[in-house]
């Protein structure tokens, strides 16, 4: 266990004041009970509201020191596969439903992170398109610094496309794939995901096939994230008036898909494309992954519920006691 600040746990030292003051006004009433003859009650009143009192403070001074169970493991992943998750950044994938709703990049992030999770012990990296493909993380076997990088780093013409046109997705540069190493030499199997609205210029299926072949170890599945009534919303919340929704893309996606022998998918089955990563990535050997993946455990938020109810516990009313009588004279 660690305490990520521990100079926090300075407050528990007030679970001392309770404890003095009590002390101190215990030794007051045991003069006045001798001086007057009177008898010592049968049980110290409130010793367990002190008790309770004193131990919600220290949980408290333990809770602002944020202690944390830290958990360091090996994982063991597959040597025969790896993934790459190609995000489209182009501006298009900024549309959206309304100014405030979840972007067409914001649900492919959210469904990679998803993918990402059926596949956990393949090693799997992150790319950026527009008119061209560009590295994010190669193939790693952390699941945590995938969704880190996908949720942090992926944003829209982040890089900016080389040309400025109306439209400058298009689907040609993922024939550099294959040159440009994105996937271990190890790897027999290399598995292209492609997350994008579809909106793209027009595009060589043939070319792509060529480069991605299923022969050379290659599969490519598509996701599509778009809908009819989305607009690219700027700055000021009112829509784009040169962004028009393209629905000739499920088209070209299906064609891409069709001449790589992959297979294309709409946002709403992420579970039959999950279910076909899966079947993709199949069964091999696992090795130990270089590297250690840490886990932790935050502990502040137990230690401060365990305070309150101790607070709560001395705010309930003592129950009346017995009577303590005054000594008869001999």
């Amino acid at each position: 266990m660690t305490l990520l600040t521990p100079l926090g746990a300075l407050l528990a030292l007030a679970a001392l004041l309770p404890l003095t003051a009590a002390l101190t006004s215990g030794r007051r009433v045991a003069a006045v009970r001798r001086t007057l003859g009177l008898s010592r009650p049968a049980r110290r009143p409130g010793i367990a509201r002190l008790a309770a009192a004193t131990a919600g403070i220290a949980l408290l001074g333990l809770a602002a020191a944020q202690p944390v169970l830290t958990r360091q493991s090996r994982e063991r992943v597959r040597s025969d596969v790896q993934a790459l998750f190609v995000f489209d950044t182009s501006r298009s994938m900024a549309a959206s439903t309304t100014a405030t709703s979840p972007t067409r990049l914001d649900r492919a992030i959210a469904a990679a992170v998803r993918l990402r999770t059926a596949i956990p012990d393949v090693e799997a990296g992150v790319a950026t398109l527009t008119d061209r493909v560009l590295p994010d993380l190669f193939p790693v076997a952390d699941v945590g610094g995938f969704d880190g990088v996908a949720r942090r780093t992926v944003a829209i013409e982040s890089p900016p496309p080389r040309d400025e046109n109306v439209r400058a997705t298009t689907y040609t540069p993922l024939a550099d794939i294959p040159s440009d190493n994105y996937f271990g030499q190890a790897a027999k199997e290399r598995i292209v995901v492609l997350l994008t609205d579809g909106e793209s210029n027009p595009v060589d299926p043939g070319e792509i096939a060529r480069a991605l072949s299923a022969k050379r170890g290659y599969r490519l599945m598509t996701l599509r994230f778009w809908q009819s009534r989305e607009s690219v919303y700027s700055s000021n919340g009112k829509p784009e008036a040169g962004y028009r929704p393209d629905p000739s893309g499920r088209t070209i996606l299906d064609g891409l898909a069709a001449a790589t022998g992959g297979r294309a998918f709409e946002e709403g089955n992420v579970g039959a494309a999950s279910s076909y990563l899966q079947r993709l990535v199949g069964h091999g050997p696992a090795v130990v992954a270089r590297g250690t993946t840490t886990s932790r455990l935050p502990l502040a938020p137990y230690a401060a519920a365990l305070a309150l109810l101790l607070v709560l516990a001395t705010l309930l009313p003592l129950q009346s006691g017995r009577r303590v009588g005054v000594r008869s004279p001999a």
